[in-house]
């Protein structure tokens, strides 16, 4: 090759090197300004939603759109390399959205306007680097959900039965010890333990949606980082529900021992807190277990699998 011909590719090399950088900064130039407008146009609701966050039962809602990015930057090098040609369904879904977030703001109805302005994050995507581009990034638009404060009303009406069920369980185990008399009503559990009165309240604290919907987000998330069959990840995320609720049922019941075998003051403030924190690790624990089973169940198949067509071949050997 002459020397003129390596002078041209070097050429090339550097033109194509400069021509991604100026396309990457182009991108990430059109995602800050789309940013900016986007905080802009929606600040009213951004700032509302980061003072629910100071709610301990919102606590969680901090860590929702660290998340989110992570599962961007995990898809970067997919993002580079992909061919973004915007869809006018994008602009459709943002038109709409804008609608609804307008009507509702008219009418005052605080959560389907936060639902809107997640419709309309998604429609961006979708606008500016299409169906390609939507379906690297759509978890992470759509997992921004569970940082939305759940309505009072739906709150109320979700928690009532698990304070429920978690008081009609207590009772039937803590009954169980010797010399404990207990009957559950409604959310509060009465008796005696010998002849000690009993009176303890399922509080809104104890519901478990504290737990539940910090445990169903991470192990949402935990499904999506895993690399697993997608049998896998659908099981470990409906497990997500059943072990959440049996992790608060199991803090019910050892609050209400703490409270009839080392005293009332014991089971409230600082000690019911850490509780709440232990439970969480001991769900963690579950779904790690659970995750184990998994992994070793399906290697195991595969090992058998493998291990009946090496005998079928061995026959026909043999032959």
């Amino acid at each position: 090759m002459s020397e003129e011909s390596l002078y041209n590719q070097e050429a090339a090399n550097q033109q194509l090197i400069i021509d991604e950088k100026v396309i990457f900064f182009r991108r990430v130039g059109i995602i800050v300004v789309l940013g900016a407008l986007f905080g802009i146009l929606f600040r009213e609701e951004i700032y509302k939603m980061v003072l629910r966050w100071n709610d301990p039962s919102e606590a969680h809602g901090y860590l929702i759109p660290l998340f989110s990015l992570y599962f961007i930057y995990l898809q970067r090098n997919a993002i580079k390399k992909l061919e973004c040609t915007p869809a006018l369904s994008g602009l459709i879904l943002m038109g709409l959205s804008l609608y609804g977030y307008l009507w509702f703001c008219q009418r005052s109805f605080y959560y389907p306007r936060q639902v809107m302005m997640i419709s309309f994050l998604g429609g961006l995507v979708l606008y500016i680097g299409g169906w390609k581009l939507a379906r690297l990034l759509w978890l992470p638009v759509v997992f921004l959900l569970f940082a939305m404060p759940i309505p009072a009303r739906v709150y109320t009406e979700i928690t009532m039965p698990m304070r429920e069920w978690s008081s009609l369980v207590a009772t039937f185990i803590l009954n169980i010890f010797p010399n404990v008399h207990l009957e559950a009503q409604g959310v509060v559990i009465r008796g005696t333990h010998d002849v000690n009165p009993v009176n303890l309240n399922v509080a809104d604290a104890c519901s478990g949606m504290r737990l539940l919907r910090t445990f169903v987000a991470l192990g949402v998330a935990m499904a999506y980082l895993e690399v697993r069959p997608a049998f896998h990840r659908l099981v470990l995320l409906l497990s997500t529900v059943p072990i959440a609720i049996f992790c608060n049922m199991l803090r019910v019941i050892i609050t209400g021992a703490v409270y009839m075998y080392v005293g009332k003051e014991y089971a409230e403030g600082l000690l019911h807190t850490a509780l709440g924190f232990i439970m969480l690790m001991f769900a963690f624990l579950l779904y790690g277990l659970l995750t184990w089973i998994l992994s070793n169940l399906f290697i195991e198949e595969e090992e058998e699998d493998q291990e009946e067509e090496g005998g079928i071949f061995k026959v026909g050997s043999a032959n």
